[in-house]
């Protein structure tokens, strides 16, 4: 068999396998985790992070509040940015949360395999229902079940212009340290399935694109950054807005008076995307959906 074929199998496999561990002995099953829920970073300047995201991306907040930026991307996904970057060498990165159908549900599901959980899901101060979790790297991964009669979803179908630069938030992606003990995790014990994989070359691997077991969005594995810079993380820690066309979004943010952004480019993976920072380095990427060429490395997991 031609080892793309034989990849191609892998992850049907690898798929297949993801189902079955979704429920452990006991009988304890996982509930559905959908996608991206929302993305926390850190700014210095509330106002020049309100200026990036607010108009040169187009997105509005719907809540109004004072110490928190909230940037709807649509009712299921938000960019949150809150005003407490003190030192240079801070990550920009708070956290990254993923939607669930059933918190409570969850957070059993992962005590039965041995992860460390709050002792019990109750409303957080939006009315949702979420808990958090730590990785192996550190990072903190919230679970989101949007509540009815919460904050988020009293405000569905609100906020939502025509100016946004994008309608969907692709994926996340932050440093990984060791692939084997995130795929644990992601993989063994949420169900996440690998979609693709490459590299700076094609004999090394620096990205790992793990999609969520239940919808299309990924969280992208950043490898081989051991002493990364502040700058270095806020290109690794990001975010990802799909669009039609990165070329228009360049010739939009533009025309909104963003100053000499990268142009557009075709990535390892085929696709063309455009790289935008915001003014305390996170990298906010516009991705297209389709690759125009081959990727490299690997093939990509339909949808």
């Amino acid at each position: 068999m031609p080892s793309r074929y034989l990849l191609i199998a892998v992850l049907v496999a690898a798929a297949a396998a993801s189902v079955l561990m979704a429920q452990t002995p006991g009988g304890q099953a996982r509930p559905p985790i959908v996608g991206v829920a929302h993305i926390r970073l850190k700014t210095a300047d509330l106002a020049a992070a309100r200026n990036f995201y607010g108009r040169y991306l187009g997105y509005q907040e719907p809540f109004g509040l004072d110490s928190l930026a909230v940037f709807k991307v649509n009712d299921h996904q938000y960019i949150e940015v809150e005003p407490t970057l003190k030192q240079e060498t801070e990550d920009r990165l708070v956290h990254i949360a993923f939607e669930t159908s059933d918190a409570r549900r969850l957070r059993d599901y992962l005590a039965s395999r041995g992860v460390t959980v709050p002792a019990a899901v109750a409303p957080d101060g939006d009315g949702d229902l979420s808990f958090f979790i730590k990785d192996a790297d550190g990072h903190m991964v919230e679970f989101v079940e949007y509540a009815p009669g919460s904050l988020h979803s009293r405000n569905f179908g609100k906020a939502l212009p025509p100016t946004r630069i994008s309608e969907r938030m692709i994926h996340v992606g932050f440093t990984i340290q060791d692939r084997a003990a995130a795929d644990k995790l992601y993989r063994d014990i949420l169900g996440f399935r690998l979609q693709w994989y490459g590299g700076m070359t094609d004999e090394r691997t620096d990205w790992v694109s793990m999609r969520v077991p239940d919808g299309t969005d990924w969280l992208e594995y950043m490898l081989n950054q051991p002493h990364p810079s502040p700058r270095t993380l806020g290109v690794m820690n990001h975010l990802a807005l799909g669009v039609a066309s990165a070329e228009q979004g360049y010739k939009t943010v533009v025309e909104r008076g963003m100053v000499a952004p990268d142009k557009p480019k075709i990535g390892r993976d085929g696709k063309w995307q455009l790289n935008l920072y915001d003014p305390s380095y996170t990298r906010a990427e516009l991705m297209e959906p389709k690759p125009v060429q081959p990727p490299c490395c690997s093939p990509i997991l339909a949808p």
